[in-house]
């Protein structure tokens, strides 16, 4: 369920129309704080990503390999969640990380030996099944981060569960970023923002506007396949 109530903005939310917002970055990118500044300017739900109450969390920075699998295929399913939530209630929304980028995340486990190559098998057919009942959002605004400033904000934010996170983990998942923004956008409109560039909810909200509403940003494709 949205975690906060939905404030009226007619003067931004009405040029959008019904509109789904994903936000999309690595760890500690702002993804959260933007989700819930547009949320608040555009007066429309917002979708945050699983962390407090997630039961594999703790164990997955412990063991990755281990729970690796289990920790995915929760995350798949909450965010799986999200999204029939967001078709259901039938109104604008922004997601604090979407369900595609968990594919990011398994990718990276699998090659670098983090996940059983059988484990991502059944990940990847998963996905693909879940994918025909997913919405896909009008836009992608992806908060670009280098993997040392992510490492920076990780330890500012001083969560323990992330205390053992490596810059070498946070290279991997960048590199996995980059190959996923490049398949995502001939799928869905994707707005990259350099995170030292980072705007203020207004100037973002504007500018997600006039990308959005330029109709030679869109493609007319249907699916993504998190193997390529």
């Amino acid at each position: 369920m949205p975690t906060s109530a939905p404030v009226t903005n007619p003067n931004s939310a009405e040029v959008f129309g019904n509109m789904f917002i994903g936000i999309a970055g690595m760890i500690g990118a702002g993804k959260s704080t933007l989700a819930t500044a547009l949320g608040q300017h555009l007066g429309i739900d917002c979708y945050y990503e699983p962390v407090a109450d997630n039961e594999y969390l703790a164990d997955f920075y412990r063991d990755t390999a281990k729970y690796s699998f289990a920790m995915q295929v929760y995350l798949l399913n909450r965010r799986f969640q999200q999204h029939q939530e967001i078709i259901w209630r039938g109104r604008s929304a922004v997601q604090d990380r979407t369900i595609y980028e968990d594919s990011i995340f398994a990718k990276m486990l699998a090659k670098t030996g983090l996940m059983d190559q059988r484990d991502y098998r059944t990940y990847v057919d998963l996905f693909k099944n879940m994918s025909n009942f997913m919405c896909k959002p009008s836009v992608i605004i992806f908060l670009d981060v280098s993997p040392k400033s992510s490492h920076e904000r990780i330890a500012m934010r001083s969560r323990n569960v992330e205390s053992t996170i490596k810059v070498e983990y946070l290279e991997a998942l960048y590199e996995g970023y980059q190959e996923f923004v490049q398949g995502i956008s001939k799928v869905i409109p994707v707005i990259r923002v350099d995170y030292e560039q980072f705007a203020t909810a207004e100037e973002m909200a504007e500018m997600i506007k006039r990308e959005y509403l330029t109709t030679s940003f869109l493609r007319e494709v249907t699916r993504f396949d998190p193997t390529r």
